[in-house]
């Protein structure tokens, strides 16, 4: 056989063997095999069957990891990918430049996304004493192939699992969406005595606020509204457990000792890391006395009208301080009211008053007042359907901040 005949067989041979290796390789990941063994079989191919003498690669999971290193002692070299590798976005020939951190390798492979560095492989054998090819300069374009499938290969992996955790937060989102639905009552009144009419839009698919009509005797119903500091699901099981508990005592006790047994079970679940705010009120449908409790909660309007036809607004601020911010309230008044014909209540978070426009500016206190005075006249689901409608001019390109709760109630 001639010395041509043979490089040929031994061309032919090689061509076979990194075709075999990208068969089994391709094989590998199309059976979802594990990131570990990628890694063990790529490191293999290099260092049993092309022979490459030194190794290392860089991949990027949350920060940058070495996840092959064979050749060299990893005391003794002192790599940093952000100081030394980010630069390069194509194959670098190490001998081309003067970079001290990196004379131990002979070529520099990175593999980009969309310009986005994902790992980086490192390869090193040149021994200027040798009369054949190095195999890192004759296996080169194999190797940058076979590193970007192994590399893209374990992305993807990344991505998929990603997408899975997505996936599941997304249900669970769902699920506590679900549940906050719960909270809110399904019906509220619209008979001879009262029409009442609410909306909640939370920031995030779960929110914090919280608004509850409960007819709680034959002639007692009480009205609330509440915020927990913070927002998404956290605050929402808060919310949840603390509902649970008002709806247990509301019928056994007044406002003050109620307020206080509250502010006890907040302490024991939030454990002083959140608050609630709330307002909370008991009317009597036959004296037309309305009771109630301010515990820092973004004062309601009552909105009233006078035997001269002229609109009045009281905001309803008596109480004590937000629940879970002391283990004992410093201080718990009550505040008492006398509700006329046709008055109306409006109870809002502060996701309304302190949405703000292009300019910065907040929608405010004084503006919800205006309005609510302007449109006295109309029902409970009128106006709530007004503010949306104003809030969301009043906004303009600027997101909604917070979670928004409303609840309207007009006394005939």
């Amino acid at each position: 056989m001639t010395a041509l005949s043979t490089i040929k067989t031994t061309s032919s041979r090689i061509k076979d063997i990194k075709l075999n290796i990208l068969l089994e390789v391709t094989k590998a990941i199309n059976d979802n095999t594990s990131r570990e063994e990628l890694f063990r079989r790529f490191e293999d191919v290099l260092k049993n069957q092309l022979k490459i003498g030194k190794i290392v690669l860089f991949m990027h999971d949350e920060e940058w990891e070495c996840m092959i290193h064979y050749g060299i002692k990893q005391k003794g070299f002192d790599i940093e990918v952000e100081r030394d590798l980010l630069s390069f976005k194509e194959i670098l020939y190490v001998n081309l430049i003067s970079r001290p951190h990196l004379e131990l390798f002979d070529v520099v492979i990175p593999v980009l996304h969309k310009a986005k560095p994902l790992a980086y492989l490192l390869i090193g054998d040149i021994d200027e004493e040798r009369i054949d090819i190095s195999p890192t300069i004759k296996h080169r374009p194999f190797i940058e192939t076979l590193t970007n499938i192994i590399v893209v290969a374990i992305e993807n992996k990344k991505l998929a699992k990603r997408e899975l955790k997505q996936e599941g937060i997304k249900k669970e989102l769902e699920l506590a969406s679900e549940m906050q639905n719960l909270l809110f009552p399904r019906e509220l009144p619209e008979n001879e005595n009262l029409e009442a009419s609410a909306f909640y839009q939370p920031h995030q698919q779960v929110g914090g606020d919280y608004y509850d009509y409960i007819k709680t005797g034959d002639h007692e119903v009480v009205f609330c509204m509440a915020d927990v500091s913070g927002k998404g699901i956290p605050a929402a099981f808060l919310m949840s457990n603390f509902q649970a508990y008002l709806r247990a005592l509301i019928k056994r006790m007044p406002l003050f000792y109620l307020i206080q047994r509250l502010n006890n079970k907040v302490m024991d679940s939030a454990k002083g890391e959140k608050f609630i705010t709330m307002f909370i009120a008991k009317y009597d449908l036959h004296t037309r006395v309305l009771n109630y409790v301010n515990a820092g909660q973004n004062p309601p309007l009552l909105i009233t009208k006078n035997e001269k036809g002229e609109v009045n607004h009281e905001l309803l601020k008596i109480g004590c301080t937000g629940l879970g911010m002391f283990e004992d309230l410093p201080k718990v008044d009550e505040g008492m009211i006398n509700i006329g014909k046709c008055d109306t209540l409006l109870c809002y978070t502060d996701g309304v008053v302190e949405l703000e426009n292009n300019k910065g500016q907040q929608y405010g206190v004084e503006s919800l007042i205006e309005l609510a005075k302007e449109n006295q006249d109309k029902s409970p689901k009128e106006f709530i359907e007004l503010l949306k409608e104003t809030l969301k001019t009043f906004k303009e390109d600027q997101p909604y901040i917070d979670d928004i709760a409303l609840l309207s109630a007009r006394f005939f």
